[in-house]
Parts: structure tokens; sequence; C-alpha cells
């Protein structure tokens, strides 16, 4: 089931769902109510019942969602009904252990190539994985139908790495490199700049109430003082 009409911020938080059922399942829980699950997602109870409502009714006013039926939904919504093959494209410190995890830790993803230029990393086994030369991505991308690839390499490296494997058929492209990839309408990206998300993170990890309030007398100090001119030339 595909429907380019539902925004992205809806598909992004599908994969939260499915792990936190994933998770109940476990633990033997039938039955979970929206609000239940937004004491476990932190998205609001009327933010999961609507983006459940995008797809179907899944749920029992009043009971709530079944498990087992529910995760069953959300797989096939979101097309993992089937191990997903994918490639790692860089094979430092980051791609060794995305590949590491996606080998043992993500049932829905099968790591079938990772890749790298540097000559130090190739040969080197990542559990059963050997990291091959770059040049022989295509092969595999073409052996295994690859749809989706992971891209952990330096950001001056990231265009070529994206343009190869778009050019063999990717269609779907999980970026870590800090750096915006040019890639054709129908080929998807999302970024994941742990950089800028350690950032963001920084800011509430301080006083923010002092710190804006020092900034606001700070800008108002600046518009009151005449040290600022400004020459158009």
């Amino acid at each position: 089931m595909r429907n380019h009409s539902i925004s992205k911020s809806v598909i992004k938080r599908l994969p939260v769902y499915l792990r936190i059922l994933d998770q109940l399942i476990r633990r033997g829980v039938e039955i979970i109510s929206s609000k239940d699950l937004s004491s476990e997602s932190g998205f609001t109870a009327e933010q999961i019942r609507k983006d459940l409502a995008y797809f179907g009714a899944f749920g029992t006013r009043g009971s709530g969602y079944n498990t087992v039926f529910l995760r069953e939904k959300i797989v096939k919504i979101i097309g993992l009904e089937s191990v997903t093959d994918t490639i790692v494209v860089g094979a430092g410190n980051l791609g060794t252990a995305l590949t590491r995890y996606n080998l043992t830790k993500n049932p829905y993803v099968n790591v079938v190539g990772a890749f790298d230029k540097n000559p130090a990393l190739i040969g080197k086994k990542i559990h059963n994985i050997e990291v091959l030369p770059l040049e022989k991505a295509s092969k595999i991308i073409e052996k295994y139908n690859i749809k989706v690839c992971l891209i952990a390499v330096p950001a001056d490296a990231a265009q070529e790495v994206a343009d190869l494997v778009v050019k063999h058929g990717v269609k779907a492209i999980l970026n870590f490199a800090p750096v915006k990839l040019r890639v054709p309408e129908e080929v998807h990206v999302h970024n994941a700049d742990l950089t800028i998300e350690l950032q963001s993170l920084i800011y509430y990890s301080s006083a923010e109430e002092e710190r804006l309030s020092s900034l606001k007398d700070e800008m108002k100090k600046n518009k009151s003082s005449k040290t600022f001119t400004y020459n158009e030339k």
C-alpha cells in the first residue's frame, strides 16, 4: 500500500509504532489503547489515531488495538512483509556500526554488501560481510535488485556514491553524510545528520530560559547602541 498524499511525518512515525508493538508482543500484551501508545511513543493519542486512520480502521472504540493485528497492518503498510536487502557504503566506524546493527538487531533488513574506497578497509569482515571495493557495488545492486542504500562516507564523497547507486537502481537512500544530495525526483533521501541532532540536544541540556533571556538583553543593548553602522556601496 502506497499513498503519496500522506505526509512524510506520518510515514516516519509508523516505524516508531511498529517498534513499540514488537516490544509489547514480546511482553505478551494483546491490547493497547491509543493513550498507552501515546505514553510509549511520546506522540499524542489524537495524533496516533489520526495517523492510523489514514490507512483504515484498526481499533475498536473503547477497547483499543489488538497488538498482533495492528503490527501486521503496519508491516504491510511500510512494505516489510519480507526482509529488505540493502547495502552500506562506507566502512569506517559509523558504517561498521550501521552494518553490524542491521545484521544483528534489525529483523526487517538484510545487509548484503558493504563497500569502501579505502584500501585499508577493503577486505575486513563485519560479521559475515566482507568489505568490497566501491566499484563492485553496481554488480551487487543489480544481483540483489537493491532499492535501499545507507551512505556513511565523508561529505566530499557522498554525491559520487549517490550518483553511482542511483544509476544502478537504488530508489531510497539513508544519508549519514553532512551534505545535501542531488538525486532524481523519484529517489527518496532521508538525512540523518548526527552532528545536528547532538547540537540540537545541547540546546536543552543547559539553562534554556536563562540563556534566552541573556540573548534578548544582548539584542536590546545592540539595538540601543550606535556602534553598528551600515554602509551601502
